[in-house]
């Protein structure tokens, strides 16, 4: 940061460096005077906000990978719907329930049923219309507070399986800023809404599930927390038939996600009834490390995690369930979710949650599969075929952590993608993949050249067909110098007489040559006719498709004075291709 100059206004300063202007736009702090040091240093106001365990707890970090799917609870129907400039509408919300247990999931939670007569009804809607299949659970979230426990339990009269998801906060910051109670009153909050909850579901004669939050868990100390729940706990006893959830949310993520899964295993070691507990995970995505967060959160001892798909929930959301269903899957571990439909599940909740969805979304986005660059283009195409030759039975494909079909999705549409920093592996793939045309290597050079100069051009991606009519353009239907219309075969002892009539500007000419074969007796002529000389350096034939009625592809290389000019032709007759090939070659050489 050398050579800086600060400059001041009525309503902004900036910085000018060399590399360019840094603006500051604060009109109240400019007319304070407050100058480059107190902008520079605003880190220091910032400090740690989360406490370790009293002990160390590092078992997790022994473990390289998660072996077996946790129970998965979707929250996108209270959580991701919060978060939404515009919440779904009831139909929307149907819709989502809907496709949700198409994705397979067991446990959803469906909404905070106090909170708004819209979240109410929903509920109603999908007990009275018969929507939840007697294998599903669905979940509702309440505050430890009575009465909204009491309208809780009234929304959910009727439903088969449910869990009540209740919840206080105990971080340092919500005890002192928020309710101004010390830990022995939040405590309390947390035992008095067990106990209601206990109460109401004996008196309805009914067998819910419970489950308890000690919200903003991450700014709360580790033996603190533990005390909450460990009381919730003593509350309940859960049994073998009737496990309880304790939930520990990253309700702010303040801290790397090794220090959650030291908070995590901490937990889950010291729990009261640990065999019938289900730790359950709710990780948000602050600092972006909410996928790294619930991975090593499983590690560290949690059975159950909750999250949303594509990761949609307050602020910057949370923890991404198909990233980390998908992460599993990757591995060889079934994540028991089905995103095998994964561009329909897309489109979806698109439509439902106005939601966009990035482009570089992992396993999702409409480009994570993409290989624009030559090189990676040819890596892909290499290793698709060595698959195919040597019958691989796991999946190692450069640049492809899986294989996109498990996902829905395509080779030819959704992995090779042709542009201008394409190459030649990708042009030809798509060239064989689409079209059956499996070109000779060099051959495939001069036809990358030609699609990326079409792309630079144009500047655009070219989709399949448009890279096959480049392919036609340039190498089959190229005639822009002349055309033969007939030519004509006399066999003599020496070899083959060839009379060509060559078509040029409107007019018909003919040139007689021998050669010691068709193509070679056609490449004289036209060498006779030009006045001019080349070297004739490949000629390649195979079989469009492997029908005994396919048509005959040919393909043609000439050089001169170095460079390489080529050409291909396609017809039933064999020579005839050959002869269309040498053509569109010498075209290009003409041209």
């Amino acid at each position: 940061m050398r050579e800086k100059k600060w400059y001041r206004g009525p309503d902004f300063v900036f910085l000018k460096m060399r590399s360019g202007l840094l603006f500051y736009s604060d009109a109240a702090r400019c007319r304070a005077g407050i100058g480059k040091e107190d902008i520079m240093k605003n880190f220091e106001k910032y400090t740690k906000q989360y406490f370790l365990p009293p002990v160390r707890c590092m078992d997790w970090a022994e473990k390289d990978s998660v072996t077996k799917a946790p129970v998965w609870c979707s929250v996108d129907l209270r959580d991701g719907n919060q978060a939404l400039i515009e919440p779904m509408s009831l139909e929307q919300k149907v819709e989502f329930f809907k496709l949700l247990l198409r994705v397979g999931f067991k446990e959803i939670e469906v909404g905070f049923p106090a909170a708004s007569d819209t979240e109410y009804t929903f509920l109603r809607t999908l007990i009275d219309e018969k929507l939840i299949p007697d294998d599903v659970t669905i979940q509702v979230l309440t505050q430890a507070r009575e009465h909204i426990i009491r309208k809780t339990f009234e929304a959910i009269k009727g439903a088969k399986n449910v869990i009540v998801h209740v919840y206080n906060s105990t971080s340092v910051a919500q005890r002192e800023q928020v309710f101004k109670k010390d830990k022995a009153q939040i405590l309390k909050i947390a035992v008095e809404g067990a106990k209601l909850l206990k109460q109401l579901t004996d008196e309805a004669g009914a067998k819910y599930r419970f489950e308890y939050s000690p919200e903003s868990f991450t700014g709360t100390e580790p033996e603190y927390a533990l005390e909450v729940c460990n009381a919730v706990l003593d509350v309940w006893q859960p049994t073998a038939d009737r496990k309880a959830v304790i939930n520990i949310p990253a309700t702010v993520e303040n801290a790397m996600p090794h220090v959650f899964a030291q908070q995590c295993e901490y937990i889950s070691k010291n729990l009261r009834y640990r065999e019938n507990v289900l730790l359950s995970l709710h990780p948000h995505n602050d600092r972006g490390c909410g996928v790294a967060t619930t991975e090593m959160g499983l590690l560290a001892g949690a059975d159950r995690v909750e999250g949303t798909l594509f990761g949609n929930g307050e602020r910057t959301g949370n923890a991404d369930i198909v990233t980390i269903g998908m992460n599993m899957f990757s591995q060889g571990v079934d994540p028991e979710l089905d995103f095998s439909f994964m561009p329909e599940i897309c489109a979806k909740y698109t439509e439902y949650t106005k939601m966009e969805i990035s482009p570089r979304q992992p396993y999702a986005g409409a480009l994570v599969f993409a290989a624009f660059s030559g090189s990676h283009q040819d890596a892909i195409a290499k290793g698709m075929q060595w698959r195919k030759e040597h019958k691989m039975p796991h999946w190692n494909v450069p640049y492809l952590p899986i294989d996109p079909q498990d996902v829905g999705r395509e080779y030819q549409t959704d992995v090779i993608r042709i542009n201008s920093q394409s190459g030649k592996g990708g042009v030809g793939y798509i060239l064989q993949e689409n079209y059956g045309l499996n070109l000779p290597a060099k051959f495939k050079e001069a036809m990358g050249y030609a699609a990326k100069g079409v792309s630079d051009r144009t500047h655009k991606e070219l989709k399949p067909a448009e890279v096959y009519r480049v392919f036609l353009d340039e190498f089959v239907e190229n005639r822009r110098a002349f055309d033969i219309p007939e030519c004509h075969f006399k066999q003599i002892p020496e070899g083959i007489t060839a009379t060509v009539t060559i078509e040029r500007n409107g007019v018909r000419e003919t040139s007689v040559a021998d050669g010691n074969g068709r193509l070679d007796a056609v490449t004289n002529a036209l060498k006779k006719y030009f006045g001019i000389e080349f070297t004739l350096t490949t000629y390649e034939q195979r079989a469009l498709s492997e029908k005994s009625d396919s048509k005959a592809l040919s393909f043609v290389g000439l050089e001169k004075d170095g460079k390489f000019y080529w050409g291909a032709g396609v017809d039933e007759d064999i020579i005839q291709s050959s002869i269309n090939a040498l053509v569109a070659a010498l075209n290009n050489y003409l041209a």
